[in-house]
């Protein structure tokens, strides 16, 4: 199966848009087919190498479906599609002129009918002739959509002699699409920006010289330059130079960071006033600027339950309509007589009943919110998540590189012999000094600004420790298995002299100092639930979780026995979410309904999670929570206002009190107001 992913340039219609992608997933040979009518692009797999010919079938069903778009490969440029929207918005001006011309030709001047009706007929049509032509394309295809609508409609009023509605109603129409249609590419351009953070070009070294080639084109391994105050093309290690950093487009932190020799940056990072030499460690698509985009992009597959409802409920809400329409004809019709009368409301009553301001508005706001989202360094894969985050109430840590830096440090000294402490820490670090176990380095690093004494002979064991003598004297620091009699406590590292021990050392992680903060923050939102799970013992555990105010905790466990506990907390939970590094915890992540890893250091974190805070600390997981729910909020008052202004206006459609420009208005109108409602999410302070 190959991907293929094209844009529909042209595309307006979110019901259509819903057709389109229902069409193409039901085509012979497709698999996951998923439409973003925000960034207006189609993704699916086919078994066909043949890009061309899959996007000439791919054209056809959605010319079958609407009229004007265009099928294009979604690398290719789009800039003629800006040239329409300009002339739309020319179109609309020079109608607009017309109908004031005519208005004043009937009321002011009083002129004959067929002056003002002539200039009332060109504004209908020069702002309403793609309308009438796919309303055409619509009854030759035997489908009743809001163009045919609003074509008959028109023409109907124009028959009776209503030629200032007609005009007016066609104006409506085309100022509401346009007005609906430049809504969503605002959302779309700022949703796009994120793009702005992967530069196109890098600067590559060879030899003494620079040559500025595309960034897709340089290899791992290759040395680039980056000069000041340009973005980091792609992810490596320093190798020369010294220069602040500005990550805030990739984590949400506004503090700079320092990069110098042995540093690593990341593409997306904006370089100071340093000049930067960098050996590119990621290639441009696996760069960490290049994961958050795709990231970002492919969040629509995954579709929450909103969505889902929506999708099912425009399936089933346009067929009711119909039918409610019909019978708005034809039985009052029968009491009554009067076909003209019913016929104009069932009409009004069709045109307002579009359902587009719902089925555009609950995707466009998941993905705004996805978007928002992503400039304060919080990455979210699809509403289905966005969900899950907004509804949890139990939150579960893993540990090491969780709650805790993941760097050992000495946490207790004591001395049980002759030795004060500084001696036994001193005399610790000198026997360890050879050593790189992430203990020995906790050691050294206690005992730096303290002189050593010189020691000889160094021998490690391994498993048990490391030894060295002093003038004919054996030092030894390790496990419980250095004494003599092997009666030592687990977890606690032993100096000795001559077997006798002189010293007891506890490393410990250090905790987050976020962490504290964080756990009180989630249950101040609402957080039944905070837990802990580790493979660590009993007693490390235990202080970790009471450092930060977790009463839950389990310790000395399997990835299996995380997946048991896992799933038991479900039970009790509306939605439980789990925060981890994304790797060793990715069977959690498998049953916990939003897993989040920790940074973008790994490229099988992000795969694996749901979620990722990208500054690799937990200050964004509240930030995460809170624009989750204000994403539903949104999305619930979309649909609630939707409904509410439609049902309205169709009741009063049916009494006879709504004129067509009331019935626009439900369409078009209540469309770009839930588009624009939509569109806050963008905005997150940071």
């Amino acid at each position: 199966m190959k991907n293929y992913k094209f844009t529909l340039d042209g595309l307006h219609c979110a019901g259509c848009a819903a057709k389109i992608e229902t069409a193409i997933a039901n085509h012979e040979g497709t698999e996951n087919t998923t439409l973003n009518f925000a960034a207006k692009t189609i993704s699916f797999s086919c078994n066909s190498n043949a890009e061309k010919e899959v996007q000439l079938w791919t054209q056809s069903i959605v010319d079958s479906i609407e009229q004007g778009v265009t099928v294009v490969p979604h690398h290719s440029n789009t800039k003629i599609t800006q040239k329409k929207k300009d002339n739309e918005w020319l179109k609309i001006i020079i109608a607009l002129g017309l109908f004031v011309i005519a208005i004043l030709c009937e009321r002011v001047f009083n002129l004959p009918a067929v002056v003002y009706a002539t200039a009332y007929g060109l504004s209908v049509i020069i702002c309403g002739y793609k309308v009438f032509i796919a309303g055409f394309h619509s009854i030759k295809r035997l489908k009743l959509d809001e163009n045919t609508l609003m074509a008959i409609a028109v023409l109907a009023a124009f028959c009776i002699g209503e030629f200032a509605e007609a005009s007016l109603v066609t104006l409506l129409f085309a100022i509401g699409e346009a007005l609906e249609d430049r809504a969503v590419n605002k959302s779309r351009r700022d949703i796009e920006k994120l793009a702005e953070i992967r530069p196109d070009t890098a600067s590559l070294l060879l030899g003494s010289s620079t040559t500025i080639v595309p960034a897709q084109k340089i290899n791992v391994g290759d040395t680039i330059i980056i000069k000041p105050f340009e973005r980091v093309p792609l992810d490596g290690t320093v190798i020369k130079g010294v220069s602040s950093m500005d990550a805030s487009a990739l984590t949400g932190e506004s503090l700079p960071v320092t990069a110098r020799a042995d540093s690593q940056v990341m593409s997306g990072m904006m370089n100071g006033e340093g000049l930067l030499t960098v050996r590119v460690t990621k290639s441009y698509e696996n760069s960490s600027a290049s994961r958050i985009i795709k990231m970002v992009e492919d969040a629509a597959a995954a579709k929450g339950s909103s969505e889902r409802f929506i999708t099912k409920f425009a399936q089933v809400y346009t067929p009711i309509v119909m039918v409610l329409a019909v019978m708005l004809v034809v039985i009052p019709t029968i009491i009554t007589g009067d076909f003209t009368t019913w016929l104009s409301r069932a009409l009004v009553f069709l045109v307002a009943s579009c359902p587009c301001a719902i089925v555009i508005s609950v995707p466009l706001g998941f993905y705004s919110g996805i978007g928002g989202a992503s400039k304060v360094g919080v990455l979210i894969k699809g509403g289905k998540y966005i969900e899950a985050l907004a509804k949890a109430d139990t939150f579960v840590f893993d540990k090491t590189g969780t709650l805790t830096a993941g760097k050992l440090t000495v946490n207790t000294l004591k001395s049980c012999g002759r030795l004060t402490e500084h001696e036994v820490i001193a005399m610790a670090a000198a026997v360890e000094e050879n050593s790189v176990h992430p203990v020995a380095t906790a050691i050294k690093l206690k005992a730096k600004g303290l002189e050593l004494p010189i020691l000889t002979d160094y021998t490690e064991i391994p498993g048990i420790g490391v030894s060295a003598m002093k003038n004919g004297t054996k030092i030894a620091c390790g496990s419980y298995r250095i004494l003599k009699e092997s009666h030592g406590k687990k977890g606690v590292i032993y100096l000795t002299v001559n077997g006798e021990p002189e010293g007891e050392i506890t490393v410990a992680d250090t905790i987050r100092d976020e962490a504290p903060a964080i756990t009180q923050a989630l249950k101040r939102l609402g957080g039944k639930t905070i837990a802990m799970l580790t493979g660590d013992d009993e007693a490390v555990a235990k202080s970790v979780a009471s450092q930060c105010s977790i009463t839950e905790y389990h310790a000395g466990l399997l990835p299996q026995d995380k997946v048991k506990i896992m799933t038991s907390l479900k039970v009790n939970s509306t939605k439980c979410v789990f925060v981890g590094d994304g790797i060793n915890d990715a069977p959690v992540i498998a049953v916990s309904d939003c897993g989040i890893a920790m940074g973008l250091g790994s490229e099988a974190a992000i795969e694996a999670a749901d979620a990722v805070l990208s500054s690799g600390n937990l200050k964004q997981l509240p930030a995460a929570v809170k624009i989750a729910r204000r994403v539903l909020s949104v999305v619930k008052a979309n649909i609630i206002f939707a409904l509410s202004v439609k049902v309205i206006i169709l009741v009063l459609a049916a009494l006879g009190y709504a004129p067509m420009w009331l019935a626009v208005f439900a369409d078009t109108g209540v469309s770009m107001l839930c588009v624009l409602n939509s569109s806050r999410l963008l905005r997150v302070k940071k």
